[in-house]
């Protein structure tokens, strides 16, 4: 069976996996625009301490990413991701009864330990196919986007309202409900990579980071982050600075993610349809160093300053739900995990990196030059990226298949992936159904559906 939209599976795995990543990103968000303003409560705030707050999830993120990929390889994603929102929702809970800042920090670094990015993204990955996975990447990518939109209307209710602690209450609670989605919303499914195929190793996860095109990409996702959190370092001040109060700020973020999801819709469509994926993706980068030029060189109106933010989240939605997909496409079968491990390292830290690159180059000089600042990155991930390749996509099949228990899944699932010109096995318990990634060259349609008991 092949397909030009999701199936009832994709779309089912999307929408609760995006799920998972907006009810999680939501409570995150919600607290950039009040930490520094309701943490002046605690007892040894200091800005250091508000860096180190911000800064403690982040590098966590970044150092646990790849051991929790890992991690997913081996024991299962749903084992890694329901452990990881159990860890959120400790730290959360800390960082709400904490009376210093010192302790918030505790609590936001316990959080950022529930490293599981990696492992959400590559149960999306082991539950679509190649041709599909951008579209699931970019349901994800807009939940992440509208999570950001509308925390950045919620947080400063919820913090006028219940104060500090009450935005770490809210996330502590959002974390619990991503825990429901996920062990009864998400599709249950075994995947099997090749016996040759093993675990990803110390050695694979080296190779992983020096593979080339894997390293572009991680190095690409590590500056998107950089410019992202760099520019808010100054933006919020430049609306100020235009006459929109701090409160009145959703008007504008709002519309602006709003629309850019609309339009990064076709450009995508377009890109998977006309086999221009490079182009589009090279394309965006460009739009996105240009918009923050334009931002440097000076807006004078909010409207203008909308639509240099419009372009830019155009040009960062499209990077951000293609760029997943290409690294699920490129890793090794039974290592997505790791791969993607590695991968939201280097988003983590260039998140970390971009806070620090701001704060530094808004205090040093003005604000303009810390839009300078983000199109230079951008000009680096330009030239960087210019001789990437787009890996080909493999084909996905499906099998009808009798399951009454999950070590009936776990077995039909090793025999399938031993086959010729199978690269990998997704069995779905719930729908009795498996999916294989062929290799069109050396696939057996006629083995396979013996060994799934068809013939």
């Amino acid at each position: 069976m092949t397909a030009s939209s999701l199936n009832s599976r994709e779309k089912r795995a999307a929408v609760s996996l995006a799920s998972v990543f907006a009810f999680r990103m939501l409570g995150l968000f919600m607290l950039m625009p009040v930490l520094a303003i309701y943490g002046q409560e605690l007892s040894g705030f200091s800005p250091i301490w508000i860096g180190f707050a911000i800064g403690a999830y982040g590098l966590t993120q970044a150092v646990l990413q790849i051991p929790m990929g890992w991690l997913s390889d081996k024991i299962g994603r749903k084992k890694v991701i329901v452990g990881g929102l159990t860890m959120f929702a400790i730290g959360s809970v800390i960082a709400a009864t904490a009376d210093s800042m010192q302790m918030v920090t505790l609590g936001r670094a316990l959080q950022g330990m529930g490293a599981i990015a990696s492992s959400l993204l590559a149960f999306a990955s082991d539950l679509s196919r190649d041709e599909q996975r951008p579209k699931v990447m970019a349901v994800i990518g807009m939940s992440i986007g509208m999570s950001f939109a509308i925390a950045m209307l919620l947080g400063p209710m919820v913090a006028a309202a219940w104060g500090l602690a009450g935005v770490f209450w809210l996330t502590a609670i959002l974390a619990v409900a991503g825990i429901f989605i996920v062990l009864f919303l998400v599709p249950k499914a075994v995947s099997k990579a090749p016996k040759g195929d093993t675990l990803a190793s110390v050695s694979d996860i080296k190779k992983l980071i020096k593979h080339p095109q894997l390293a572009r990409l991680d190095l690409g996702v590590m500056l998107l982050h950089l410019t992202l959190t760099t520019i808010f370092v100054a933006l919020p001040g430049q609306l100020i600075a235009k006459g929109l109060a701090a409160q009145a700020h959703w008007q504008v973020y709002i519309p602006v993610l709003l629309l850019a999801f609309l339009l990064m819709a076709p450009v995508m469509i377009i890109a998977i349809r006309k086999e221009k994926e490079k182009q589009a993706f090279v394309g965006s980068i460009a739009v996105l160093a240009l918009s923050m030029l334009a931002m440097a060189i000076g807006v004078d109106s909010i409207i203008g300053m909308a639509m240099c933010m419009l372009a830019y989240f155009v040009a960062f939605n499209f990077l951000e739900a293609t760029m997943p997909a290409l690294v699920s496409r490129l890793a090794p079968a039974s290592q997505k995990g790791s791969a993607m491990g590695v991968f939201s390292s280097g988003q983590f830290f260039g998140a970390f990196l971009g806070g620090i690159l701001g704060g530094y180059v808004a205090q040093s000089t003005t604000p303009q030059a810390v839009f300078a600042a983000a199109a230079v990155v951008g000009v680096i991930w330009l030239i960087l990226a210019w001789n990437m390749q787009v890996p080909p996509r493999s084909k996905m099949i499906s099998l009808m298949t009798e399951l009454s228990n999950e070590q009936q899944a776990q077995t039909l699932a090793s025999r399938l992936v031993a086959l010729p010109g199978v690269i990998e096995a997704t069995v779905v318990c719930d729908e009795n159904r498996s999916y294989l990634k062929i290799d069109d060259k050396e696939f057996d349609l006629d083995q396979a559906r013996k060994v799934a008991g068809l013939i």
